[in-house]
């Protein structure tokens, strides 16, 4: 973790450095695929975040929670990481943004 006294960390700046973490298997960013459900960020600059993976027993979540606890530890002011797996809701294509559906030939129109 980088302890280092900064300006605080916003939500988006998690998010974006969320953005890096790539799913082996869909080749898209977590946060646009809708994996990542929330990230908050507390006073002492300890980053929450609540996510998922694609389905349940998925091979890539050590992958997925590691990655991200990587990426979010370079944030300057990070004091500490807490990642929170959950299934409730099941995620769904629906949660991806309209550039993740165009980058693996989902039709927004399609029943899913």
């Amino acid at each position: 973790m980088n302890t280092a006294a900064s300006t605080p960390i916003s939500a988006e700046q998690a998010r974006e450095a969320l953005r890096t973490v790539i799913d082996p298997e869909l080749g898209y960013n977590i946060v646009d695929l809708g994996l990542v459900y929330a990230v908050t960020v507390d006073a002492a600059g300890v980053l929450y975040v609540r996510m998922t993976t694609t389905t349940r027993g998925c091979p890539a979540t050590d992958y997925l929670v590691q990655g991200a606890q990587q990426a979010l530890q370079q944030l300057p002011g990070c004091a500490g990481i807490e990642v929170e797996l959950t299934y409730e809701p099941p995620w769904t294509p629906a949660q991806m943004s309209p550039m993740a559906r165009l980058h693996l030939g989902i039709d927004r129109a399609s029943a899913w």
